[in-house]
């Protein structure tokens, strides 16, 4: 709570370098650090130790970004940092509209990966995004009122009880929004990088109960606040494409997007346990 209110103080750009260079310092002390390394090396076999350790760097730089601007994530959705993220794809999402289309939003921990579901909202779309709670309690308390805020209005938690609830969200027609990047236990092992990776179904089984597709959902930072988010065009699915099928394609589609800036993904999660 300190850190956030000292980060009001200072304002977005200055609180946004100033948490990036101390995550900078800070980070590689972390037990994380010799997993983040790990998963580079498995995505990356052939790269080199001065790129390596760039990625690492810049990987820390924007996860220290990303804490101090949840602080103005107020600021993104109505106030004057609205106008440093750009838009790719409109035309995607208002056929959507349009149509009154119900898909599924993919995407993964990519830059302020926050902004995605804001936009997505923003813009009209009827919209319910799956979540996984944080290990610390006290700060997921904290993170959860800002993106029922301000991000997204209907946050539905993984797990039994919110399966359950997304149900309920289709049968309204809204569109699904969720991360497919993060290992879970109750997923299916699928190659990411050549590796396998236990890998969610969430989207696949939306897939076939609902005949819908998929639209993956892309951010990068562009320069110290500014933001492109990148609707991609929808994928479209085979009624004999099994739930397999789906999740391989999907995490190529991940994979692709890591690629593009591996810097600005988030690589400490225990993806190839």
């Amino acid at each position: 709570m300190f850190s956030f209110g000292f980060f009001k103080i200072l304002g977005p750009n200055f609180s946004s370098k100033l948490s990036g260079k101390l995550f900078q310092i800070v980070g590689p002390f972390f037990r994380s650090e010799k997993i983040i390394e790990s998963n580079i090396k498995k995505a990356f076999p052939n790269t080199n130790e001065e790129n390596l350790e760039n990625i690492k760097t810049m990987m820390w730089n924007n996860y220290g970004r990303i804490f101090a601007e949840y602080m103005f994530i107020k600021d993104f959705r109505i106030g004057v940092l609205s106008t440093k993220v750009e838009l790719a794809g409109q035309d995607v999402l208002d056929k959507i509209k349009s149509t009154n289309q119900q898909v599924v939003f993919i995407s993964g921990h990519f830059s302020n990966f926050e902004l995605m579901a804001m936009f997505l909202e923003k813009s009209g779309i009827k919209l319910c995004t799956i979540y996984r709670p944080l290990n610390n309690i006290f700060l997921n308390t904290i993170i959860e009122k800002i993106r029922t805020n301000y991000i997204c209005k209907y946050q539905i938690k993984k797990g039994i009880a919110g399966l359950k609830k997304l149900i309920s969200f289709k049968k309204k027609n809204f569109s699904t929004a969720l991360m497919i990047d993060q290992r879970v236990s109750e997923g299916i092992l699928s190659d990411l990088f050549n590796e396998k990776a236990l890998t969610t179904t969430i989207p696949a089984q939306l897939v076939k109960k609902f005949n819908i597709p998929v639209v993956p959902v892309y951010i990068e930072r562009i320069e110290e606040l500014r933001f492109k988010i990148t609707i991609k065009k929808p994928l479209y699915f085979a009624e004999d494409k099994t739930v397999k099928d789906i999740t391989d394609k999907l995490n190529l589609v991940l994979q692709s997007m890591i690629s593009n800036k591996p810097e600005q993904w988030i690589w400490s999660h225990n993806r190839w346990k």
